[in-house]
């Protein structure tokens, strides 16, 4: 009964611990809305200066650094659950079970990342100038750089297409977000 309560309370904290680092990840990525507010004063003060850019510049420089500022923080929050469930796998005071599930965790979420940069590669090659997967549970959110001709049903049906082809996800567990 006693081991029953441990392997419990050991997972409720695997458990926690990884709900913490999802949230830290999806709290330090801007929303779209925050980067075209960021666009805009980054016009308005280079306008105010007097200097001489080119808005699509601008705007192209921003989404770039949306999109690595995207990566970067998906990256830590992954090592961040990583090094707590390695942390469980090492315990001795962990038991055979919760070993077993943080390794099995570590797998997914090792799968996770190199399926998030195969998506990417093949959203990229497609001709889409930007994107950043992010794979959950039951469903993938994707964020795209729009074509400049804007995003069309076409779109989205090519990025549905490449994500369903490529992993394990149906069409309704695929949300499409258009970046700016």
């Amino acid at each position: 009964m006693v081991q029953v309560r441990k392997r419990g309370a050991v997972y409720g904290v695997i458990g926690l611990m990884l709900c913490v680092a999802v949230y830290l990840n999806w709290s330090y990525v801007k929303t779209p809305d925050d980067l075209v507010v960021a666009g805009q004063v980054d016009e308005e003060l280079g306008q105010a200066a007097g200097a001489e850019t080119e808005p699509s510049a601008g705007s192209a420089a921003s989404a770039s650094d949306y999109f690595a500022q995207s990566r970067l923080s998906r990256e830590q929050a992954r090592d961040e659950a990583i090094s707590i469930l390695k942390e469980t796998v090492e315990s001795s005071t962990a038991d055979d079970g919760a070993k077993e599930a943080a390794s099995a965790k570590i797998s997914a979420l090792a799968e996770n990342s190199v399926t998030e940069a195969r998506v990417e590669s093949l959203i990229k090659a497609k001709g889409y100038a930007e994107a950043v997967v992010l794979i959950g549970d039951d469903n993938l959110s994707v964020i795209v750089q729009p074509p400049t001709g804007g995003f069309a049903a076409a779109d989205a049906a090519t990025i549905k297409d490449i994500i369903v082809t490529e992993t394990a996800f149906s069409a309704d567990q695929i949300k499409i977000v258009e970046a700016g």
